[in-house]
């Protein structure tokens, strides 16, 4: 130690060592759209595991689901990744936003993130339903939104590309994303049984970030007897493979036991 004498007092320089903080396992980025109040309330959730962190940007987004506005977002992708913990080295970047995934397109978010973090790998919540029905075992999915016609109809076309049968869609027909944050429990465990409980449905993903489903999915499985995924409990669940992080996290659903 180095003892210098002031008028204050004594003043000591101290040792330290260091460790790896946080994030001895892994550092997660993840991009939140400005209007979310969900996205960031879940991944603290899941994403509570020792030696795992992960640090967000907020991204100006219209609170109006249209195609149109979702498109807006891409080009402040690159900014908005430039902003999480700069001097850190991140595993995995995730963009939270399930219907700007799909109208700007995941190579194209995966490559506006890359300008910022080329080294990083990429997820999506589209990215991560799609690797997790198929991780299931799921070829005909029922698909539950809060989107409106246009934007539902991008959906149906984007999972089918992907190999995936919509065999049902049920949607709640709203587009403000203020208010689709405040949905409830009720409303989405009726809208789960009543769209996946049919013979041509081997599993259900409840589409969008602000739609609060993270602590439902475990108990609505069991009454369902199907995987239940939605976008910010597959989202996680992609980033922290991708991040080489395989806890089993069955409160969770059963995504989370692969």
């Amino acid at each position: 130690m180095n003892d210098t004498a002031t008028p204050e007092g004594t003043y000591t320089v101290l040792p330290f060592t260091m460790d790896e903080g946080v994030m001895a396992r892994a550092a997660i980025g993840l991009v939140v759209l400005a209007t979310d109040q969900t996205l960031e309330h879940e991944w603290r959730q899941i994403i509570d595991l020792p030696g795992v962190a992960f640090f967000e940007a907020r991204l100006y987004n219209s609170p109006d689901i249209t195609p149109a506005n979702l498109a807006e977002m891409e080009k402040d992708i690159t900014a908005a990744v430039e902003l999480i913990v700069p001097d850190v080295p991140l595993q995995v970047v995730a963009f939270g936003c399930t219907s700007g995934s799909i109208v700007i397109g995941e190579e194209q978010v995966a490559r506006r993130i890359r300008e910022a973090r080329p080294g990083a790998a990429v997820t999506t919540p589209i990215t991560g339903a799609v690797a997790g029905l198929k991780a299931l075992g799921a070829q005909r999915v029922a698909l539950i939104t809060p989107y409106v016609q246009s934007v539902n109809r991008l959906f149906q076309t984007h999972l089918q590309a992907c190999g995936l049968q919509v065999s049902r869609v049920g949607t709640f027909n709203h587009a403000n994303d203020n208010e689709v944050a405040r949905i409830d429990a009720a409303s989405l465990r009726a809208a789960i049984l009543a769209t996946g409980g049919h013979g041509d449905v081997d599993a259900v993903f409840v589409s969008c970030t602000s739609l609060r489903m993270a602590t439902l999915i475990r108990g609505v499985e069991q009454e369902l007897g199907k995987p239940v995924i939605a976008s910010n409990s597959a989202m996680a669940w992609h980033a922290l493979r991708l991040a080489g992080v395989r806890d089993a996290l069955p409160q969770f659903g059963r995504l989370f036991e692969i």
